[in-house]
């Protein structure tokens, strides 16, 4: 009878013992994209970024750092190659981490979220502002007045950056928004004359939100009678041209954050000519079918 007892007591035990371990296993999986194994594992522990010298790297570098995210690295590219990695990923409904921000088209392509951040790294909602070169109110007045009058929304610039993704030309996505928004580009043109072939130099960034607007800003000028060179180059080399006066302008001045160095560092050699575009985001990006909600998540 003793033996019965004891044979039946460790079959009990043994049973509790392997329900357990099938628990935790269980527990694992389910937890799936919460866990650092989980997610670190399935993405290789990579966000993937855009250009190094963009203000949303540095702030996206910093996260990895506030957050503790020692195994972590962070992928330099470009805005292109980024949109292609997601495409790729999103299309296989695969995980991926990517630096984004808003306005920008892929919100409009894809279901996506951006991870809570508690900590607050990546600062406030932005503006995007319109800076010009010392002196272009008396060498370009009317250029200088249609530059200071710029102005639109998140919706608008969305209408153009679409267009482009979806195969247009930036020139011609700018034309036919150009063309379709007259009343909204006459209050940008009033006051302003018309001129014979003065030249103007705009630079931008290669964010699609930048293209989006200098194409259309270039777009406006061009009909007023000047001659438009768009000259595209990176963060620093923007603002540097601007201050040195070898830039007319740029319309892509994010701030009070992403471009708070190079605001700061040139200083009293530029016109800040104030918000052409408000209620930008910056952060973390990723596809709404992964169970992931918080940079916190990801420790």
């Amino acid at each position: 009878m003793m033996k019965k007892w004891m044979f039946l007591l460790l079959t009990a035990l043994l049973t509790i013992g392997l329900a357990a371990c099938g628990s935790d296993k269980t527990t694992t999986e389910d937890d799936g994209g919460k866990t650092e194994a989980s997610v670190g594992d399935s993405v290789d522990y990579k966000i993937i970024g855009i250009d190094p010298g963009a203000g949303l790297m540095k702030a996206t570098a910093k996260a990895v750092d506030e957050y503790g995210l020692d195994e972590w690295k962070l992928v330099e590219g470009s805005s292109a190659a980024m949109t292609a990695s997601l495409k790729k990923a999103y299309d296989k409904k695969e995980p991926i981490i990517v630096t984004g921000w808003t306005p920008h088209w892929m919100f409009a392509q894809y279901d996506l979220k951006y991870l809570e951040d508690p900590k607050g790294v990546f600062g406030e909602d932005e503006s995007i502002h319109t800076i010009a070169r010392k002196g272009l109110k008396d060498d370009l007045p009317d250029a200088y007045k249609v530059l200071d009058q710029f102005n639109w929304t998140p919706d608008d610039m969305g209408v153009v950056m679409n267009g482009i993704a979806n195969g247009d030309d930036p020139e011609e996505a700018a034309a036919e928004w150009v063309k379709e928004n007259t009343d909204k580009v006459s209050e940008w043109t009033n006051g302003a004359s018309k001129v014979d072939g003065d030249k103007i130099t705009l630079g931008y960034v290669a964010w699609d939100s930048e293209i989006a607007s200098t194409n259309v800003i270039g777009k406006v000028l061009t009909d007023l009678g000047y001659k438009v060179t768009l000259l595209q180059v990176e963060a620093g080399p923007m603002w540097t041209g601007v201050a040195d006066g070898s830039l007319d302008a740029h319309v892509a001045g994010w701030l009070p954050s992403t471009h708070a160095d190079y605001y700061k560092k040139y200083e009293g050699k530029f016109e800040d000519l104030g918000e052409n575009l408000e209620g930008t985001k910056l952060g973390l990006v990723v596809p709404a079918y992964m169970d992931i909600d918080s940079i916190e998540d990801l420790k």
